[in-house]
């Protein structure tokens, strides 16, 4: 069976990590194909959103194989790891469609960092999140360092990293790392919710609109920017004309 799997279902396309008798860790072969599926999507008009996902019921992603990593020079974890593994989840992020990551388990060093470059992150209340780098004597290198100051503040992504102690569900929550806490049997459905009401809006909007706020440059200019473009759309005068016609737009991404 695939490490990697992708099903695309009308305009939703969904990404399992497939290994849940490892936990999902990841190794190099599972990094390669997650880069060869960002491509497919980022390819595909028709798909408007991904959700990310992680097989089993006890991990989303324990982060790095250890094993496989274990093994390496130290310039060959530099060439192949963690360069390769950059490339990969700076493709996430930067994925044209907006990514929801359910994260229904154990979420831990190099799977926090992929959950991080996502756009929504829904938890399972059993859930539960840390950067245990520090405890093997090395440091968050996936991202880790920079996207989670970002989204909780440097305070408390210190303590997280320094400590590399696991914080639960509803402290994530309050802390602002993940959107929502659902139980496990439930927080597929609320996915499947959420991407249904972003689906139905004008794409191109969407995707300019996760561009704009994921920029480092100025929001104002880029608002503008991302206005003046999807003003020329197509979906744009089909949004228009369905307001004034009292109908449920359709739109197209174009």
């Amino acid at each position: 069976m695939s490490k990697i799997t992708l099903e695309i279902d009308h305009f939703v396309a969904t990404i399992t990590l497939n290994r849940p008798e490892k936990l999902n860790a990841l190794d190099v072969e599972m990094l390669d194909d997650l880069l060869n599926i960002f491509d497919r999507i980022e390819a595909d008009h028709s798909i408007r959103l991904v959700l990310l996902c992680g097989a089993g019921d006890k991990a989303f992603c324990v982060g790095a194989d250890i094993t496989a990593w274990m093994a390496l020079e130290p310039l060959d974890m530099w060439r192949h790891w963690i360069i390769r593994g950059h490339r990969v989840f700076d493709r996430l992020y930067h994925l044209r469609q907006p990514v929801i990551a359910l994260l229904n388990g154990y979420t831990f060093g190099g799977g926090l960092e992929i959950a991080l470059a996502a756009d929504i992150r829904l938890s399972a209340d059993h859930a539960e999140f840390a950067l245990p780098e520090v405890k093997l004597a090395t440091v968050p290198g996936w991202g880790g360092t920079s996207r989670l100051p970002a989204l909780i503040g440097s305070a408390r992504a210190k303590q997280m990293i320094f400590s590399g102690e696991r914080i639960d569900a509803k402290t994530a929550h309050q802390w602002g790392l993940i959107n929502e806490i659902h139980p496990q049997e439930t927080i597929h459905a609320r996915a499947l919710e959420i991407a249904t009401q972003i689906v139905a809006n004008a794409p191109i909007a969407v995707q300019l609109a996760k561009q704009a706020i994921n920029t480092k440059l100025s929001n104002s200019s880029l608002e503008a920017l991302a206005g003046a473009l999807s003003a020329t759309s197509e979906d744009a005068k089909e949004g228009l004309a369905a307001f004034q016609e009292r109908r449920t737009p359709h739109f197209t991404g174009k």
